[in-house]
């Protein structure tokens, strides 16, 4: 490169370090080019916040949630530590996930953002071959991306294996690390480290023996968070109805075919492996085929139907909130929350994947009674007011009136819940119970479904008591405003007349 062209770059990065985006991070030439070949223009909040603390060296404990960026946050400064390949340098960083699929998914993003270095990775994960692995170790990687088990385990085999070379450690998903059992194993890592290296922790949350670890390995860790955990983006629309666990089925599939559009992506969050199972057979009777994903799934199985789903060759992916962690959709228009989640934190991880980087998106739940005290305890915690929808007699009274006073309210930010169209329901369910009747398989699938919903709802964090008392207060809710114009006023004064009938049972 002449001394021209040189000058001509230093003065384009002094006009740039004032812009705060990538360019005036300082980053040498083939890592910036990797930044910017990956797309990335303006750095994300945790990004601006985050990676000029740890270019600088410092340790930094970052809470920040999937589809914050912050991959890249640690990603950016790790290649930028390392810059090229060592061939006598041993391993020189290592980043520790609790998921295969989320070291997979780290695993590509470095390959992307490092594509223009020569930094070799090795991938360390169950369910790939332990003996492939050996040989790629014997390629002398400057990176290592692995889950605890199974770096315990090379560990253990390998004698001359050694992390003292190590020095830039990243724990991604944290909690997730630790609740799900490696704590024992992380702590072992940490006195196989050098003093000198830099660490960094990414957590959505920071439970107490996350603290405590962080204060064990990490030195005067600056702490990073957004206070994107109480919060949902603006441009995402949620709208919650209310329904009989039953109807769920006929609810669904009444969404999918009528209010989402056919060029919209949509995620259905379910409880467990056998739902997702059922749904799959239950949409492929009525020609859709979805793609699904579950914990204990074959993992090939697991690839093929994601990336057919982010290469937008199916609509819909049916997941447990186990197998979504560490599933990166970058441009998904729907959730749909099949199963109400128990924690405040867990609804805004799954909705948070939908209207992204400023695209918009909607979130439906789906809520039965039991649901009402965990949906007052989502509002209590994102300190948002929620109404009932106007019930169908306050509607025939003053149409215009109510409905204006229900547009003013949702424009205010209030979450208003309503009930799904009986008629609507009763027609779906008959098409949905003569399906099961004719399947074999769906009519065995839906036992288990049945004993796994039950053990689920045994074993799920109670809401708070406070919630629980003031569900019982709660008014009758109404149709939902979404539905006010698949509905005319005579099918509404039938409603208020077989809503008046319940009443009276």
């Amino acid at each position: 490169m002449g001394s021209k062209a040189d000058l001509k770059r230093r003065e384009k990065q002094k006009k740039a370090a004032k812009s705060g985006g990538f360019e005036s991070m300082g980053l040498s030439f083939n890592v910036f080019r990797g930044v910017k070949r990956k797309g990335y223009r303006v750095p994300t909040p945790i990004q601006r916040k985050a990676m000029p603390l740890i270019l600088a060296g410092g340790d930094v404990v970052a809470m920040a949630r999937t589809g914050s960026g912050k991959t890249a946050a640690f990603l950016v400064p790790m290649l930028e530590k390392l810059k090229q390949h060592a061939p006598q340098g041993g391993v020189r960083a290592l980043i520790l996930s609790p998921t295969r699929d989320l070291a997979l998914q780290t695993l590509k993003f470095t390959k992307e953002l490092g594509r223009f270095t020569d930094l070799r990775i090795s991938l360390l994960v169950g369910g790939d071959s332990m003996e492939s692995q050996f040989e790629e170790l014997a390629q002398n990687p400057d990176i290592i991306i692995a889950t605890p088990g199974r770096l315990m385990h090379h560990l253990s085999e390998v004698d001359d294996m050694s992390l003292r070379t190590v020095e830039y450690v990243v724990f991604d998903e944290a909690d997730c690390l630790f609740s799900m059992g490696f704590a024992e194993q992380l702590h072992k890592i940490l006195t196989q480290l050098s003093e000198n290296r830099q660490t960094l922790l990414f957590s959505a949350t920071l439970p107490g023996a996350l603290a405590d670890f962080a204060k064990a390995g990490l030195r005067d860790p600056h702490l990073v968070r957004l206070d994107l955990e109480t919060k949902i983006s603006p441009d995402l629309k949620v709208t919650f109805f209310t329904l009989r666990q039953e109807e769920k089925y006929a609810a669904l599939l009444y969404l999918i075919r009528e209010q989402i559009s056919l060029d919209q992506q949509t995620l259905i969050f379910v409880s467990t492996k056998h739902h997702v199972e059922f749904l799959n057979v239950l949409f492929r009777e009525e020609g859709m085929e979805p793609s699904v994903c579950y914990g204990d799934m074959d993992q090939d199985a697991r690839k093929i139907h994601v990336s057919k789903f982010r290469a937008r060759k199916t609509m819909l992916l049916i997941v447990t909130d186990i197998a979504a962690r560490g599933i990166d959709i970058p441009l998904l228009d729907n959730v749909i929350n099949w199963d109400f989640p128990p924690k405040p934190k867990l609804f805004i991880h799954r909705v948070g994947r939908a209207a992204r980087a400023g695209r918009t998106g909607t979130a439906f739940s789906f809520l039965t009674s039991e649901d009402m005290p965990y949906l007052l305890d989502l509002h209590l915690f994102l300190s948002k007011p929620i109404r009932a929808a106007p019930t169908e007699e306050e509607v025939l009274q003053d149409m215009d009136g109510v409905m204006s006073k229900i547009d003013q309210a949702i424009a205010n930010g209030e979450t208003v819940y309503g009930r799904f169209p009986q008629t609507v329901l009763d027609l779906v369910s008959d098409r949905v119970r003569e399906i099961i009747d004719s399947s074999a398989e769906l009519t065995s699938l839906q036992k288990s479904c049945t004993n796994a919903f039950r053990l689920y709802s045994k074993t799920k964090p109670l809401p708070s008591s406070e919630s629980i008392r003031r569900a019982k207060d709660l008014p009758r809710e109404g149709l939902h405003p979404i539905f006010k114009n698949v509905l005319g006023g005579s099918e509404l004064s039938a409603l208020a007349f077989s809503e008046r009938l319940k009443a009276f049972r």
